[in-house]
């Protein structure tokens, strides 16, 4: 199937030298690749939304009923 903004996208190449057409393919592939990331991972987050959700709550009334303890995040060199 193709949209009257891929014919157009088309046309516009078709008008550039072959070595340029090339450049601009892997851009798109680049681009293509990163937003199907992108998809992924709004898809993967909203699949856990729920679930991240739940463990904030818990963390949370942990924190209110004193049953959390901190944690240090200083990196502390240990003696070899």
């Amino acid at each position: 199937m193709s949209s009257a903004a891929i014919t157009t996208v088309i046309k516009m190449m078709e008008s550039l030298p072959v070595d340029v057409q090339e450049r601009i393919a892997e851009h798109l592939r680049e681009y293509i690749d990163d937003l199907q990331d992108e998809i992924q991972w709004n898809e993967s987050f909203q699949r856990t939304q729920q679930n991240l959700i739940a463990a904030a709550r818990r963390a949370k009334q942990e924190i209110a009923e004193g049953k959390a303890t901190a944690i240090d995040f200083c990196l502390q060199k240990t003696p070899k």
